[in-house]
């Protein structure tokens, strides 16, 4: 049993449903006021028509629009409740029949804008792509998108459980680098390196580097070879044979650095030619590095570079998914802004799109509409029955008194013209 208060209120929360419930409030009092205001003219005429005989019409037409007031009246009651609380048959109907009004919602969704013609004509009247670039190439709407992506960005970070996500890493390792044969793909790596004369460029980086470390320490040389010389050679001997060997190394990392076709370059490139090879084809260097490929990455080393690996990877991106000036954020916002223009700009583009989710949509609404009408049907028969009258009646009572007013409109037509049919015409003919 709702309290007074529901009933007097039929379930209103919003602002809107109290502005429908002062409009249906008001559309209540103005039929009533119609009501009585029949009958007053109906206890007038009745009392007076003896001596003014055209009051007849008057008293036909007032009575004829009661009964219009009182029938509509209590066909419109009946659909929401008992009418003076009196549980005549076929009354309440909404209460009562909720379970089937709820299953013929949801058959007549299925059956008229669940259709697959209706569908189909629906999409193929729009083109969503090139509405959707519109709106995308909108700097703020790009915006809005990005701030729908970190947040979804942000949310996966923080469900995902750091374990798993160790496992997947651990497991991905194990699987594409660790499992694989090195020897053969590095030996392809180096043929290929050494092909396209790649070491030149290292061996140019390594000579510099080493002569500029020569250069700026020379005291690396000391007593390196004239430590060896017996003790009775003379020291300025040490010294010189020390500057010599210093002088001839930085000449020899200068000469290597300056001739494409010095000596130890060539002599490189062999030494890589042949690794190479080897690689691909004696199985005993192959196993010795597989021996250390299995030796460097055995599972806790695994685990351990898994765990780093998402630590900092995912401290990274939490940092550059929660500063809105970061350059992850700028370049989301601005990848979604050029994505709205390409696809304002390009219709073969929009074509494409259009095409593929009006599939996507007529394949979901053909295998779930069944669904969707049973989300329907269940929800209204998951209502209240009195809370579902009333909602109802919030919704379209405003238009049912319109019945009421309606009714004594036509009843007292009706009235009047009975009543003159019945006297002009039927009376005289029956004398």
């Amino acid at each position: 049993m709702p309290s007074p208060r529901t009933h007097r209120t039929l379930g209103a929360v919003s602002p809107a449903d109290f502005e429908r419930l002062a409009e249906l409030r008001r559309m209540q009092r103005l039929a009533v006021a119609l009501l009585i205001g029949m009958a007053v003219v109906f206890v007038i005429s009745f009392a007076l028509q003896t001596r003014y005989p055209w009051l007849g019409f008057v008293r036909a037409a007032s009575e004829g629009g009661m009964v219009g007031a009182l029938a509509d009246w209590f066909a419109v009651t009946a659909l929401f409740r008992h009418p003076l609380g009196l549980k005549i048959p076929h009354t309440n109907l909404i209460s009562s029949k909720k379970d089937d009004i709820g299953a013929g919602l949801g058959g007549f969704v299925e059956e008229n804008f669940l259709a697959d013609d209706v569908v189909h004509d629906k999409l193929a009247g729009i083109s969503g792509a090139r509405h959707a670039g519109e709106w995308l190439s909108q700097r703020p709407n790009a915006e809005r998108v990005g701030d729908m992506v970190t947040s979804a960005g942000l949310g996966a970070l923080t469900v995902l459980d750091d374990n798993d996500v160790q496992e997947l890493i651990e497991l991905l390792v194990r699987r594409h680098v660790v499992e694989p044969e090195w020897g053969p793909l590095l030996g392809r790596t180096a043929e290929s390196f050494v092909a396209g004369g790649h070491q030149q460029a290292l061996i140019d980086i390594a000579a510099s580097r080493i002569e500029e470390w020569l250069v700026s320490h020379p005291e690396a040389f000391d007593r390196v070879v004239s430590s060896r010389l017996p003790s009775w050679v003379p020291s300025i001997v040490d010294r010189f044979v020390d500057d010599r060997l210093h002088a001839e190394t930085v000449k020899f990392a200068q000469r290597v650095g300056a001739d494409p076709e010095h000596p130890f370059r060539l002599a490189i490139a062999r030494f890589l030619a042949d690794l190479a090879r080897d690689l691909q084809q004696q199985p005993r260097l192959q196993e010795q590095l597989e021996a250390f490929k299995h030796e460097v990455f055995d599972s806790p080393r695994i685990r351990a570079v898994a765990a780093s690996t998402w630590e900092t990877a995912r401290a990274a991106l939490v940092s550059m998914l929660e500063d809105p000036r970061s350059e992850l954020r700028t370049r989301i916002d601005s990848a979604v802004q050029d994505f709205g223009r390409k696809l304002l700009d390009d219709p073969t583009l929009q074509y494409k799109i259009d095409v593929w989710v009006m599939g996507v949509v007529e394949h979901l609404v053909r295998n779930y509409r069944s669904d969707i009408a049973g989300v329907i049907t269940e929800t209204v028969q998951r209502w209240d029955a009195q809370e579902a009258a009333e909602k109802i009646e919030l919704q379209v009572g405003k238009d049912l008194q319109f019945i009421r007013i309606n009714g004594t409109v036509v009843g007292a037509l009706a009235g009047l013209a009975i009543y003159t049919v019945a006297t002009l015409v039927i009376a005289p003919l029956a004398h």
